[in-house]
């Protein structure tokens, strides 16, 4: 079994860089390849970004850092790490709510930020060590986001959400397919190797 808790390239370049997980150069690679936040650029409006599972804080970060002139909401169960924000999360562009995004008032509270142009989603069950329970939990996960995206992104807005493989996995994405008008599955190199994580990309939502 690979030894999670040792800190390997990725954490420690992290760390250097400022940030408190390694999952930040996955959303930096989904970025880079699919413009996620250069569509952004020149927009008019204050445009909206929800990260949601944001814990620790990566992906807020990386947010915030990149994509300065906009507006970035964020929920998480967990409460978010302050060893590298810097302040960025004191600021009137930031909110972020300790909750669970499938209750009703989170949900409602989300809502009256938005609409939102991007949603971004590294959220992760619970696992177990059984791959198909495990995979199980991440795509009725992966479903509750892509449920909340329908309701909060605006038409042209793009999604990009955590999966594990397994069963189903082509079903969900199918149903990406009818959603947006791009929609496709990507593993970033910041992916370890032996995982089973994947991403799920949509690109353009329908109106």
């Amino acid at each position: 079994m690979a030894d999670y808790k040792k800190p390997d390239y990725w954490q420690q370049k992290a760390r250097k860089e400022g940030y408190p997980a390694r999952s930040v150069y996955k959303l930096k690679e989904i970025d880079e390849k699919f413009g996620f936040f250069k569509t952004l650029s020149g927009s008019k409006g204050v445009k909206r970004v929800l990260d949601i599972g944001a814990a620790p804080g990566s992906w807020s970060l990386y947010t915030l850092r990149t994509f300065k002139k906009g507006f970035l909401a964020a929920v998480d169960l967990s409460p978010l790490s302050r060893e590298f924000d810097r302040g960025l999360f004191d600021n009137d562009n930031f909110f972020f709510i300790q909750g669970d995004v499938t209750a009703a008032d989170v949900r409602e509270t989300l809502l009256l930020k938005g609409p939102y142009s991007i949603i971004i989603s590294d959220a992760a069950p619970s696992t177990t060590g059984n791959n198909m329970v495990d995979s199980a939990r991440s795509l009725n996960l992966a479903e509750i986001v892509i449920d909340f995206a329908e309701e909060a992104l605006e038409s042209g807005g793009s999604l990009a959400v955590k999966v594990f493989q397994g069963g189903g996995i082509d079903v969900v994405l199918k149903r990406l397919k009818t959603i947006f008008k791009t929609a496709k599955s990507y593993k970033p190199e910041a992916c370890r190797g032996e995982s089973v994580e994947t991403y799920f990309i949509g690109l353009g939502k329908k109106g």
